[in-house]
């Protein structure tokens, strides 16, 4: 693992309840302060980089609440969350996007001598990524990547899985299985895994090259899922179809008219 130093222990960030998530009232230097303290102590513990739509899954499924609010991190991705923050005073509370923070903790990593290991996605993406941040992070420390066929994917094999991660000595593990499927993965298998797992979904797909990101400023007016949505209608539209509903629901709690504990 990366060569380690003596740290106090990070900040605890305050959270704030959206629609029964507590998410971590932080900006991008929150969250690498957070993950700088995890990997000098050798602590175990996921992100979660939480976008609207992924709130309302908590909503439609209970059972997948209490894995995003165990989560060291649960970030602001989206900018509806962040405006959600600043509504309610949050006011250093900036924008925590998958993709940006992975760039974030290479570039953090390069004098700190972490070690990255990548999970997930399609191989050709994945390894395409990793060639990319190798280019653009000289000296970047890549311990390994793996893409497994979740389809079929049984406990032996899930089990060889997590000692290769191991095995790596990765301080840290970018997950990218899609959601939710990599929050639950991330929350049943950190402390087997060893290092400090970060779900970034569409992450490698983005950073690969092999779809398009949003324009900044679509991103910074809160459109990027229009984008989105016009770059991959068919897969999509039922994400985003849940959007009117995050708003009334959003509404009704702001009122006090309905309740969604943490």
């Amino acid at each position: 693992m990366g060569v380690k130093k003596p740290s106090e222990s990070p900040p605890l960030f305050p959270r704030h309840n959206i629609l029964g998530v507590a998410i971590s009232a932080i900006n991008m230097q929150d969250a690498l302060t957070t993950i700088r303290g995890w990997v000098e102590r050798e602590e175990p513990n996921y992100v979660c980089v939480t976008p609207a739509h992924a709130v309302m899954e908590c909503v439609k499924d209970g059972g997948l609440r209490p894995v995003y609010n165990q989560a060291g991190l649960v970030t602001p991705d989206g900018m509806a969350i962040v405006w959600l923050l600043k509504l309610a005073g949050f006011s250093r509370v900036n924008r925590v996007y998958g993709p940006d923070l992975l760039r974030a903790v290479c570039a953090e990593s390069l004098s700190r001598g972490w070690r990255h290991y990548f999970f997930g996605g399609a191989p050709q993406v994945t390894e395409r990524l990793v060639a990319r941040l190798r280019g653009g992070f000289p000296g970047l420390q890549v311990a390994g990547w793996d893409c497994p066929a979740f389809e079929g994917f049984d406990a032996a094999q899930e089990a060889a899985a997590i000692e290769r991660i191991r095995e790596s000595k990765a301080d840290i593990v970018w997950v990218a299985l899609g959601s939710p499927r990599q929050e639950r993965w991330m929350a049943e298998n950190y402390r087997r895994c060893g290092g400090v797992l970060v779900g970034v979904g569409a992450a490698f797909d983005f950073l690969s090259g092999n779809k398009p990101q949003a324009p900044r400023w679509m991103q910074r007016a809160g459109l990027e899922w229009l984008f989105r949505l016009a770059s991959e209608p068919r897969r999509l539209w039922r994400r985003y179809l849940q959007y009117p509903r995050f708003v009334w629901l959003v509404f009704l709690q702001r009122l006090g008219l309905r309740k969604f504990p943490v």
